[in-house]
């Protein structure tokens, strides 16, 4: 069974807090009625329910977006920008990324009002006529929520306001709590959470909050905790113990074919630890998951082809580096997760002959319907040997911010028609692979090098082509730090976590200035936080003096 979030029926709760809201004093006086549902409804049993769902529904503004990809993505060692398409001051950390970019305030009103849902929950639920049981529940669900909410505001901009009871007026009374005030809130709710969330892999509505989601965050916090400012000696032993219990205590598996993990048709399945659901339905899925628009090369103007449902509406966004390509995907003999990350071919929908070749190596091609009319063969293929071929051969030498390798993890074929955006497929935040990394990090950092060593085996070996298991393995001489970030972006290139990953690392600056060509003039330490929306600023009381912006900016 699935549920599906509650979008509409308390929205008012997250309107109700001015710092939700980017409007100004005049504005606030002219009331708009957004719902007849009264506020006592939140008591009575549907009410209740609907409320613990429609707080979900802020984490749908954040994965599987162009404003989650594009601040979690851009600005890093494995992504560069595409031909097309905006907020490319997040890639290039120059003049454009300033605090009235709107994706900033968006990130932050979207998230600010899912917050005040899950206060509400939790504040009402005594007066719920709902059982204790269901109240026990729902409430540990909201302090997850609120944990992940916290953590995702707080990685991105840095300290922020920490409100833990319900916003019901419009208030203009707003402060920026310390780091480890924060850190510590979302370690006591996650913490308190546990014992009243569904302690197996699967909750029985598929979609909400579980006790290894819990502690998968948990593993993260501790690691992201124990390199900031706030730090303590055990805090990376604690993200060993929470990752170890997401593997050791549930039923979770990594499946055996590395493709399988983005399997459309198949996506509930033994690797999710959480996700966040989208839905065929128009009614429900609201601007749906996104991502399959902004990993595409321009295939559909090329000879022989035009755009279709398979392959997608290439918004041209996302371009891997070629730090990306070259050093963390080079393996592709032991390795399948290049050739199953990357779309390699596209065969012919638009049969006939052409002229307009981007292949060098011939003058025209001839396709009929079905062919092979584009390969990337993801090396420098020989002109002889590309002349041999009818089709044609983009190889490393002509990529360009329009012709790149694709990465096919987000695409959707279920779209009902070619320039339908809403995706469908749900976003995984948290998935075992990603665990396993976790665990190897954090045992890494507590000198428990074997263990760490044994941990990341667990994900090459999976990764491997058949009969190069072996191969794939690697010994205590070589896993260090390096071995450990190249793992993740091979791993889990494109969701949405490598930018915290180099955040969490400290070395934001010195991967993006080594690999990053496009933004290493101007990337520098302020950019490990983002602006604060000026919006934010500007509706507190005392403004810059009261909510100060981040320096630097």
């Amino acid at each position: 069974m699935t549920f599906r979030y509650i979008k509409k029926s308390y929205k008012y709760i997250g309107l109700m807090a001015l710092m939700l809201m980017g409007q100004s004093c005049s504005d606030l006086l002219e009331e708009e009625v957004i719902s007849n549902i009264g506020n006592d409804y939140i008591n009575t049993p549907k009410g209740f329910e609907d409320a613990a769902k429609s707080a979900y529904s802020s984490l749908r503004n954040y994965y599987g977006t162009q404003q989650g990809i594009t601040m979690t993505e851009f600005g890093t060692d494995l992504y560069a920008t595409g031909a097309d398409g905006g907020y490319k001051g997040f890639h290039f950390y120059d003049a454009q990324l300033q605090p009235t970019v709107d994706y900033l305030a968006t990130i932050w009103d979207e998230t600010y009002r899912g917050i005040n849902v899950c206060n509400a929950v939790i504040e009402r639920a005594p007066a719920a006529t709902v059982s204790d049981a269901i109240k026990k529940a729902r409430v540990a669900e909201m302090k997850f929520l609120r944990a992940h909410y916290y953590f995702l505001l707080m990685q991105q901009y840095g300290p922020v306001d920490l409100r833990l009871t319900e916003t019901i007026l419009p208030t203009k009374k707003t402060t920026r709590a310390p780091e480890s005030e924060i850190y510590k809130q979302i370690i006591a709710d996650l913490e308190s959470a546990l014992p009243d969330l569904e302690a197996k892999s699967k909750a029985t509505d598929y979609g909400r909050a579980t006790k290894p989601a819990a502690e998968h965050l948990l593993a993260r916090v501790f690691l992201a905790k124990g390199n900031s400012t706030s730090k303590a000696a055990d805090d990376y032993a604690k993200a060993a113990t929470y990752a170890s219990n997401v593997i050791n205590n549930y039923t979770f598996k990594l499946l055996p074919d590395f493709a399988s993990v983005f399997d459309q048709a198949n996506q509930n399945h033994d690797e999710v630890v959480f996700a966040v659901q989208y839905t065929t339905d128009p009614l429900t899925n609201s601007t749906g998951n996104s991502l399959h628009l902004y990993f595409g090369m321009q295939y559909d103007v090329q000879a022989g082809m035009v755009r279709d449902i398979l392959n997608g509406r290439p918004f041209k966004r996302m371009r891997p580096t070629k730090y990306c390509l070259e050093t963390v995907f080079a393996d592709r003999v032991n390795d399948s997760r290049y050739k199953k990350t990357f779309k390699d071919t596209w065969l012919s929908n638009n049969p006939g002959k052409f002229t307009n070749v981007f292949d060098n190596s011939k003058t025209e091609v001839t396709f009929k319907a079905g062919d092979t009319a584009i390969f990337i063969p993801g090396y420098e293929m020989p002109l002889a040997e590309r002349a041999k071929k009818p089709y044609q051969v983009l190889v490393p030498s002509r990529y360009d911010e329009a012709l790149f390798p694709v990465n096919r993890k987000f695409l959707d074929p279920l779209r009902p028609d070619r320039t339908y955006e809403p995706g469908s497929r749900d976003f995984m935040c948290f998935r075992l692979a990603d665990t396993y990394l976790l665990l190897a990090e954090a045992q890494l950092l507590t000198g428990k090098v074997k263990e760490a060593t044994d941990a990341i085996n667990m994900v090459r070996r999976r990764a491997a082509f058949a009969g190069k298991a072996a191969a794939m393995e690697i010994k205590q001489a070589d896993m260090n730090m390096e071995m450990l970030m190249e793992e993740r972006g091979r791993e889990l290139l494109g969701e949405q976590i490598r930018w915290m990953d180099l955040k969490r690392w400290g070395n934001l600056v010195e991967r993006v200035q080594k690999y990053n060509p496009q933004a290493a003039p101007n990337v520098k330490a302020i950019h490990l936080l983002r602006p604060i929306p000026q919006t934010q600023i500007d509706r507190t009381e005392g403004g810059a003096t009261a909510f100060p912006q981040n320096p630097g900016y």
